[in-house]
């Protein structure tokens, strides 16, 4: 914006866009009843599924990286993506601190 801003709109200018949209939604959901969300499900059952399910779902990303159908290797890493949100909400710990991180190694 050319005021400084990340929009001339007043909305917030998320870099992660759907991504961070995604968490918040997760966050909603955590409180949700089991019975109505798969998110409420697996908070319900705790951390060391939320975390073996994050373990499955990195495993079937490397089995699709060594198939040739893109579509399921994308499907895949959607999954993965997903489930390692839920585990970082189960943690406190939020997307962008992860990409703070991340920023931070990559600086000279």
């Amino acid at each position: 914006c050319h005021a400084g801003a990340g929009t001339c709109f007043g909305e917030m200018n998320s870099p992660f866009g759907f991504l961070n949209e995604l968490e918040a939604i997760i966050t909603t959901r955590r409180n949700a009843s089991s019975a109505e969300s798969y998110v409420a499900n697996l908070f319900e059952k705790g951390l060391n599924q939320i975390a073996q399910k994050v373990g499955e779902e990195a495993v079937e990303i490397v089995i699709a990286a060594k198939d040739a159908d893109i579509d399921a290797f994308i499907n895949e890493a959607a999954d993965l993506v997903f489930h390692l949100l839920v585990l970082l909400s189960a943690k406190g710990v939020s997307l962008d601190a992860v990409a703070d991180v991340l920023q931070r190694r990559h600086e000279p």
